[in-house]
This record gives structure tokens, C-alpha cells and sequence, in this order.
């Protein structure tokens, strides 16, 4: 672990542009994430005490750099770091040495720059996968980019020799926008590794981890069905008993496949709650290609991934996704306990009315853009008081061809009524910078 840690950026909100011109500075960046800049003129973006060159793949928004360094994971008295804290007590309480110290080392402090072979290549994801799209994801440049899973950082863990630990941070994704979606959220991963002598303990002598064969919907070609079957075993036991910690026992819950590129099979945990059915995390196999190549040969294991905001807001009734980053003391106060496991149901803080406008306007070029173009020029623009965006209209003019969308921006201030003068005042910013950032004509 000394080794991995001597690797570990521990950082802090410092974060700036710095160039010859500072006045050009911004706009100029804002223009590269919606299409190719020509030239930087020199301009590099500087994180948390280092310098990076800016270049056309640059799409990191200055709302979204002022989230960096915030670690609400690991603020205390936040609910986000109380679901953290739930469920690293139940691997902490579950899991023991013979010593009884815990077996699952955790790390929570890992910096959310790193290189695109860590968030994709290293994890199997193909080259052609939507979520290397920069329409998906957020780039520092061609070379590195903001996380966009805590997933990343597994291959280093697994190189520095530990076999069980847990990883936690916040990632960035560019999305919709909408009171269960943000483009920044926080994600806790785990990971178990086996030998065979730990796999097979309480089994026949003779079994085998490896064969060679085919792969099949169901098992990967290296794993033999004994393997497929302890391992499988183990991950939904751990992972049930984990859920019905945070749900109580009395759970109804179902095992759904499905495909992630770094396991095989893959499955995500449903439970029932409220009357629906709610995704609450996604696991599977590990890949024994991934393992092979962090020098592990030996060995099997499972992973699982879970995003908090999701539990937090069912556990804790929290409507509004964008409340995690509220600093109002009506709404932080409520979580000001000292005992993760204390019970909590959110008492409503905003009560006041919706403010609703469209924008509508002309794309320069239907094939470079994306709606997460326009989302993240809105939360720039409109910051915190943007609650949703949602396309109402798209039209392609039968004559000419030009194709225009048609938006409706929601505003609401958690604290306060907004008045319309306030929000004419910000959609005329808004429509400003689509014509100046997303080159787009804004329609009359």
C-alpha cells in the first residue's frame, strides 16, 4: 500500500487558466468544447497546482472546474460522506483480519486527472464506445481527461499487490440536466481477488480457477464453471448483505445481466422501493485480461460500482440532485450527526415556483454537435439556479436543410423567489454565448 500511496495526488481547489492574454483566456477555451480550436496561442489549463496544455479536445467548462477539489465525499456531516461511511462500516464491520483490522484498504483521495488508457484502455473499453465520445466525457486534453468512473484507478491498486479494497471520489460525465442528473457526481467501486486456495477452501480438492476454452454469454473462456459459480456466489452474497444493510432486510430485490466492458457476466442489483424498481449498483466477474496485464495470474476476483447521490437521495428523501452542493445551513444542518447509521428524512427547504424560457437556434454543424454542448453552456451560464434543460423541438428546414433545436431552460432558486427580469437577464447571456461559443444563430 506505501507503494501506491507515494502515487496519490492529494489535492486541493486551486485550478486557473493561465496565457499571455488573460482577457482571451476563457473565451477562447469555452469555444473548444463545442468544436476544434485552430490555434491555443499558448494557452494551458492549471489544476490543482499543475499545468496542462490546452488542445481540441479541451472541453473542461469553468462550472465544472469549480467543482474540483471539492471532495464532498469526504467532508464530514455531508451526506454524501455519511453514505460513504455506511457502506465502508459494513465492509470494515464484515471483513476482519485475525488481528481484527480490516481487510479492505480504502482510498479516497486518488486525483480525478488521469490518463485516457487508465479510464478506457486498461478496462477493456473498446475504441469505438460511446463513452470516449468528448461529447460524453470530459478531456483536459488529448491525453488526459476527468475521470469518468472511479473504476480507473483499479489497475494501479491491483499492480501495488492488494487484494481487497474499496475506491471512492467524484466523477464527471457530461449528461442531461435534470433534478437525478449532474455532471458531477461520486462513485465508491470495490474489488476482491481470490486465490485458489481462498476460493476453494470450503470445497472438493482438485478444483481448478483456470481451463481453456471458449467464452460463452455466461463465462469467460479462462474461468472454469466452478470458478464461474464460487465467484458469483460470493459477489451477490456480499453485495445482497451490503444492500440490506442500507434497505433493511425485508427487501424485495432481482439480479438483472447486463454488459460492462471490464466483467463478464455482469449484473445490476434492483430493489424494490416506494413501489418501483431501483437500480442500486452494478457488478460482475473481472476480466482475467485485466488482471494479466497488472501481473496477476494467479488469481480471480470480482468488482462492483455504485454511485452515492443515488442512495443518498433515496435514502435520505433528497429531491433535488443539486441540494449536494448547496451550502445553505437549512439544508447541511439536517445532516449534522455524528453517527452515520442515525435516520434521516429530508425536511424541504424550497418552496418557491419555477421560472420556464425557450431558446431556440440554428446549429452551424449538425454533426459536431451535442446537446451536452448546450447543457454545460447553461449550467456556465445559468450556474446553480438551472434545475432542468430538456429539448422540446427539433426542426430541419425542408428547403434549406439547417437544422434548429428548441430548448426549455427551468429555473428555481432553492432559497428565494427569482424574479423575471432576473431570468430575461440570463437567458440573454445565454443566448449571447451560443452565438459566440456554439457559433449557433439564435432564432427571433
Amino acid at each position: 500500500m506505501d507503494r501506491l500511496r507515494l502515487k496519490t495526488l492529494s489535492y486541493t481547489k486551486h485550478l486557473k487558466f493561465v496565457g499571455v492574454k488573460a482577457k482571451s483566456i476563457i473565451p477562447k477555451h469555452i469555444r473548444c468544447f463545442s468544436q476544434a480550436s485552430e490555434s491555443n496561442n499558448g494557452q494551458k489549463l492549471e489544476l490543482f497546482d499543475k499545468t496542462y496544455d490546452v488542445d481540441h479536445m479541451t472541453n473542461v467548462t469553468p462550472s465544472i472546474m469549480k467543482k474540483l477539489g471539492s471532495n464532498l465525499h469526504n467532508r464530514k456531516k455531508h451526506p454524501i460522506y455519511l453514505i460513504r461511511q455506511r457502506i465502508q462500516e459494513y465492509f470494515y464491520r464484515s471483513y476482519v483480519g485475525r488481528t481484527g483490522n480490516p481487510l479492505y484498504a480504502v482510498f479516497d483521495n486518488l486525483s480525478p486527472v488521469v490518463p485516457l488508457a487508465k479510464n478506457f484502455d486498461n478496462l477493456l473499453v473498446p475504441p469505438d464506445h460511446p463513452s470516449r465520445h468528448p461529447k460524453d466525457s470530459y478531456y483536459v486534453n488529448q491525453n488526459l481527461m476527468l475521470r469518468a468512473h472511479t473504476t480507473c484507478h483499479t489497475c494501479d491498486i491491483i499492480s501495488a499487490g492488494l487484494d481487497r479494497f474499496l475506491t471512492v471520489g467524484d466523477v464527471y460525465r457530461r449528461d442531461e440536466i435534470d433534478r437525478t442528473h449532474y455532471p458531477v457526481f461520486h462513485q465508491m467501486d470495490g474489488t476482491r481477488l481470490f486465490s485458489a486456495e481462498e476460493l476453494f477452501q470450503r470445497s472438493d480438492h482438485g478444483l481448478k480457477l483456470f481451463e481453456s476454452g471458449g467464452e460463452t454469454v455466461h463465462k469467460q473462456a479462462a474461468h472454469t464453471e466452478d470458478t464461474l459459480q464460487l465467484l458469483s456466489i460470493d459477489l451477490k452474497k456480499t453485495l445482497l448483505n451490503l444492500t440490506q444493510s442500507l434497505f433493511g432486510k425485508d427487501i424485495s430485490y432481482r439480479w438483472v445481466d447486463c454488459y460492462f466492458p471490464f466483467t463478464h457476466p455482469s449484473w445490476e442489483l434492483e430493489i424494490e422501493y416506494e413501489g418501483d424498481w431501483m437500480e442500486v449498483l452494478g457488478c460482475g466477474i473481472l476480466r482475467q485480461d485485466i488482471l494479466t496485464q497488472c501481473g496477476v495470474n494467479s488469481k480471480v476476483g470480482w468488482a462492483f460500482g455504485l454511485g452515492l447521490e443515488r442512495l443518498a437521495m433515496k435514502l435520505y428523501s433528497i429531491p433535488d440532485v443539486r441540494l449536494f452542493w448547496s451550502e445553505d445551513t437549512g439544508f447541511l444542518s439536517q445532516f449534522n450527526v455524528d453517527d452515520c447509521q442515525t435516520p434521516i428524512k429530508y425536511k424541504e427547504i424550497s418552496k418557491f415556483p419555477q421560472l420556464a424560457q425557450d431558446i431556440s437556434f440554428w446549429l452551424t454543424d449538425v454533426d459536431s454537435y451535442s446537446s451536452n454542448d448546450f447543457y454545460d453552456l447553461a449550467r456556465t451560464v445559468g450556474g446553480e439556479l438551472v434545475e432542468q434543460v430538456e429539448v422540446i423541438d427539433t426542426f430541419t428546414h425542408p428547403k434549406s436543410g439547417r437544422t434548429s433545436h428548441t430548448y426549455r431552460v427551468t429555473y428555481r432558486h432553492m432559497h428565494r423567489n427569482l424574479t423575471t427580469q432576473e431570468i430575461n437577464q440570463v437567458q440573454q447571456q445565454l443566448r449571447s454565448r451560443v452565438e459566440q461559443d456554439l457559433l449557433g444563430t439564435v432564432r427571433v
